[in-house]
């Protein structure tokens, strides 16, 4: 398990993908790991040399008990990418993952080739703050069942739940592994977000994805985004909620390589 020292912590990585290739880093959603690029690797990794790391508070990285910010994230990126001696990358993530890749893009644009934001908001309001405040409450609690029940209706489309409840069940399983003061964290910082009069320093291609059934950041977010970021591509992916890149997997990856091959 590759972990190497950045801004401080040690950060859990992978690389997957020809050494010779341009980087694609892949920051994950608050929940998920690694692993979760499943559906994403096999496509994404035969053209691109794919970087998976775990951000801080997550999982196999360091998880410190001070609060984080998205910004922090951003520059424990920025670390991580001059640690391995990557000059230059594109940059992408799903929900807590694409917000971070936003930040990255305006505050490190030298070294952002192209950008990619899922399922993401540049702002809080007072809607996804009630359902991020019910998170935070349910992680407080370190409760895993309170907060499994709190969390999984919003991360995906009502049509996934009913067909998929022994992957469901699997999810359930994964947060009694979960460090709930790491979570409360990451939670606490994602209600602190508030970048959209920054978005328009952003000024490598971008690609923003949403699902049409999205219930956790619908499509009004990534129209706020859209209109601050010049030139943004802006696809919606039908049939697909929060979870955007399992529940579509592979119209997730033509949309991702065919930008990327533009770039």
């Amino acid at each position: 398990m590759p972990k190497i020292r950045a801004n401080g912590i040690e950060i859990y990585y992978e690389w997957h993908g020809p050494e010779n290739a341009d980087v694609l880093v892949l920051s994950n959603g608050i929940l998920i790991s690694t692993a979760s690029w499943a559906f994403q690797l096999p496509a994404l990794s035969k053209h691109y040399r794919v970087l998976l790391y775990d951000c801080r508070g997550q999982w196999q990285s360091e998880h410190p008990r001070e609060a984080y910010s998205l910004e922090q994230h951003a520059d424990d990126l920025a670390a991580l990418l001059d640690a391995l001696g990557v000059e230059r990358a594109h940059i992408g993530g799903v929900s807590y993952g694409a917000e971070i890749s936003l930040i990255f893009a305006y505050k490190y644009a030298s070294k952002t080739k192209s950008l990619i934001a899922a399922a993401c908001v540049s702002e809080i309001d007072a809607v996804l703050r009630g359902i991020g405040e019910m998170w935070l409450d349910a992680a407080t609690r370190a409760d895993p069942e309170l907060f499994f029940h709190v969390t999984y209706p919003f991360n995906f489309s009502a049509r996934w739940i009913a067909d998929n409840s022994a992957l469901l069940e699997q999810a359930r399983a994964r947060y009694t592994k979960l460090d709930f003061d790491a979570v409360a964290n990451l939670t606490q910082a994602f209600l602190n977000l508030n970048i959209t009069a920054q978005l328009h320093r952003i000024a490598a291609p971008t690609l923003l994805i949403v699902g049409e059934d999205d219930a956790l950041k619908p499509r009004r977010y990534a129209d706020k985004i859209a209109n601050e970021i010049p030139y943004a591509e802006y696809v919606i992916v039908p049939r697909a909620g929060h979870s955007v890149m399992w529940e579509q997997a592979q119209t997730f990856n033509s949309i991702v390589l065919g930008f990327l091959s533009q770039h």
